[in-house]
């Protein structure tokens, strides 16, 4: 029957993938459908093994990309916390309503066991949310940022929940644990050495599942904290997200067998359907009470929307929080899934929302604005441009060049915009014209001031998908001046030149045809001074001659 698990799955997920939703929810229906063909967990032992090695190494991958002080800003940790106590506040009453009118899933549940429910849905899920932000190409905007800062808070919420329920009490050696930092230097020796290939596989591996899961496990806590911890440890190195990507498809891979032992814990009822669509109507109040939130710490209302759409749906985190709750007899194993029927309907219902959310806002933005509170956010103000005739989006060494030509003609009608805030103040110090932004990132052109005497943009940030997306928001705003670029490549070029940008300008061709200049120009110098030096070696011997 194995050929048949891999081929339903496969077909399963292609199927949901085609039509613009994660591919999880796929694996969840060929749950269902495998469950239907007489397969259940217990006569799958393997797989059930292979879906805990998912959630480990997904606990891991979080903590190698994590950076901690993201989650002490205020938005974040706090937004986080209110969140989720609000929910619980809010959930709570209203499954209690629905247990009063008759659901019977509801109504032999006591107030504890509504709310460990309520906590379960009151996560968000980091896959749809993650891959919603690179889709948008807004993974390094601000609300992209808080979103992803908010999704990590509520990952630590549930591995705190994970490591408690576990229910033992640690040993005495866990507190050895306190030591690992000191171990810090030695492993970081071990990662230079381990080079790019399997052995970097392989020592992610070693650190996630020996180290952290296994070690924690010794010592009487949950082995999804210890790899969490572990990957944070790991996080300050330089080959981190290189070992996170080397590791990504192994995570995927043990995951798809996560979601599988979910849909094999049996079929939902109609009851059950019922219950996950009355289910997703918390959803819209998630994404209020997001907006709301967000806004009372100084984020503007366009920010705080879009960062609520993107947290509008429940999670695969909620999903092992309802696993390790069904296996300790918390709750009735249908509420499993149930809430995996919910997690999929809160993704059908999510897709279409984040694709229409500016248009969504549009209708309210009024009403919204409202809500914001003075003074903004640093990070949400308008950008300040004052009246520059030249701007220059990307500062790195060619933006720089470009700056410092222009500025012998046209000094103080110049305007650099950098990402990178060390560049920015690197920049100011030497006496440069240039404020922070990223104009691959839609919010950026949201808060630009309007610039009347603007004639020329000059596109010089190193990736092809900036510049391009930078002139669709150019041409949005009725830019009516001048667009140059700088590219590396000749197909590039060419897609800008098609997009309407006025001049391009290859880097590889240009510096080819200066180094080919230079080489004459010294073969010209060398030739010339070897004449020279001929005709002065004749007029000596003449001279000679002479006397």
């Amino acid at each position: 029957m194995e050929p048949a698990m891999l081929i339903i799955t496969l077909v399963c997920g292609m199927l949901v993938s085609r039509i613009g939703l994660p591919p999880l929810i796929g694996y969840l229906v060929a749950g269902f459908v495998l469950f239907v063909f007489g397969i259940d967990k217990e006569s799958l032992p393997l797989l059930q093994q292979f879906a805990n090695l998912g959630v480990t190494l997904l606990l891991f991958a979080i903590g190698l990309k994590l950076d901690i002080r993201s989650l002490f800003k205020a938005e974040v940790w706090a937004g986080s916390s209110v969140h989720l106590i609000l929910s619980m506040l809010v959930f709570v009453p209203i499954l209690k309503i629905l247990s009063l009118i008759g659901l019977t899933q509801l109504t032999d549940l006591s107030i504890e066991q509504l709310t460990l429910i309520a906590f379960a849905l009151s996560f968000s899920s980091t896959v749809f949310a993650v891959k919603v932000l690179e889709d948008k190409g807004d993974v390094q905007s601000l609300y992209g940022r808080v979103a992803i800062g908010i999704l990590i808070m509520q990952d630590i919420f549930a591995v705190l929940f994970l490591t408690i329920s576990k229910g033992d009490v640690p040993s005495v050696w866990a507190f050895a644990l306190l030591l690992l930092p000191l171990a810090k230097p030695l492993i970081y020796k071990a990662f230079d050495r381990v080079g790019h290939g399997e052995l970097l596989v392989l020592f992610g591996l070693v650190m996630a599942l020996v180290v952290g899961a296994w070690l924690f496990e010794a010592v009487g806590l949950k082995p999804d904290l210890g790899a969490l911890i572990i990957g944070i440890l790991l996080a300050g190195h330089k080959k981190s997200s290189e070992l996170a990507k080397s590791l990504f498809y192994f995570k995927e891979l043990f995951l798809v067998a996560f979601f599988l032992t979910i849909g094999l814990n049996g079929l939902p009822t109609v009851s059950d359907l019922v219950l996950a669509a009355l289910l997703v109507l918390l959803v819209p109040l998630k994404i209020l009470l997001f907006v709301y939130i967000l806004t009372r710490f100084k984020l503007r209302s366009r920010t705080s929307m879009l960062g609520s759409f993107n947290l509008g749906n429940f999670s695969e985190f909620g999903l092992i929080v309802a696993a390790v709750a069904t296996s300790k007899g918390w709750l009735p194993s249908q509420w499993l899934v149930i809430i995996a029927v919910a997690l999929s309907f809160s993704f059908l219902l999510a897709a279409p929302l984040n694709a229409t959310v500016s248009n969504i806002y549009q209708r309210f933005q009024q009403r919204l604005i409202k809500l914001e509170k003075s003074p903004l956010h640093p990070e949400d103000r308008p950008i300040p441009m004052g009246n520059p005739r030249f701007v220059i989006l990307g500062m790195g060494r060619i933006g720089s060049g470009a700056y410092d030509e222009l500025h012998d003609k046209f000094d103080g009608e110049i305007l650099g915009i950098e990402r990178k805030q060390v560049l920015v103040d690197l920049h100011r110090a030497n006496g440069r014209n240039v404020v922070k932004g990223d104009a691959s990132d839609t919010d950026f052109w949201e808060k630009l001031d309007h610039a009347p005497n603007l004639e020329l943009v000059l596109l010089a940030m190193p990736h092809h998908a900036g510049n391009m997306f930078a002139v669709q928001q150019l041409k949005r705003l009725n830019y009516p001046g001048k667009i140059s670029a700088i590219v590396q490549y000749s197909d590039d070029a060419d897609a800008l030149r098609a997009s309407g940008v006025h001049s391009v300008y290859n880097l590889y061709e240009a510096a080819g045809a200066g180094f080919v200049d230079h080489v004459i120009h010294e073969l010209l110098q060398a030739s010339d001074k070897k004449t020279l030096e001929e005709q002065e070696t004749l007029a000596a011997k003449a001279l000679n001659d002479a006397s």
